[in-house]
């Protein structure tokens, strides 16, 4: 017998709900904008090194720890001398030289010393406290450098003409927050309530 085929009337509202949700899935997310600062010192110079960062509730929630990240000891130098990572990343600090080494921090938000040794230590430092961490260390007194633990993932740092691109940020309201390793105090990094569109936009600001 021969096969018969049966054409089924086609559904349009469902077709036409199925190609709305398509083209949904296909939609890009909501526009994330790009943010320009520059930085000033208070003779109106270029600063480079600054760390540049947005704050708010939703960046905080967005904050992912890092890979590993190292300070290295180097010719009785700390590399890098500033180091920025997201809240919640471990840190480790091999020895290159071949003297000894006592990495310390007294600082309020990681307060940790690694003893006398060369190589790499087993266990890594994790900074899970928003803020900046001075580090020393106890054989050489001129050795210092700085972990900057944020608590976004929209940061940047300024670079030779002073200026700082953050690059994928959400609009949305934030606190627009500027450190350098030259401010004495909490009280002089600036905080300036700042609103996210769309666009472009450019911010300038003047350290103490």
């Amino acid at each position: 017998m021969a096969a018969r085929w049966r054409v089924l009337p086609l559904n349009l509202n469902r077709y036409y709900s199925l190609v709305a949700a398509g083209l949904f899935l296909l939609q890009p997310p909501a526009s994330a904008a790009s943010l320009q600062v520059q930085v000033q010192n208070n003779s109106a110079q270029p600063v480079a090194g600054a760390v540049v960062f947005l704050q708010s509730a939703a960046a905080s929630a967005a904050v992912k720890a890092e890979a590993t990240a190292n300070i290295i000891q180097r010719n009785t130098t700390f590399v890098p001398e500033v180091l920025v990572i997201p809240r919640g990343t471990a840190v480790t600090f091999p020895n290159e030289d071949t003297v000894r080494h006592h990495v310390y921090s007294f600082s309020p938000i990681k307060q940790f010393e690694i003893k006398l040794y060369v190589g790499t230590p087993t266990e890594p430092v994790v900074f899970e406290q928003a803020g900046v961490a001075a580090l020393g260390c106890n054989i050489h007194d001129h050795m210092i450098a700085w972990v900057v633990v944020l608590d976004t993932p929209y940061y940047s740092r300024s670079d030779s003409e002073g200026l700082a691109v953050l690059h994928n940020v959400p609009p949305g309201d934030y606190t627009l927050r500027v450190w350098h390793k030259s401010l004495l105090s909490e009280a002089d990094v600036p905080a300036r309530p700042i609103s996210i569109s769309t666009g472009p936009s450019l911010q300038q600001v003047q350290l103490k």
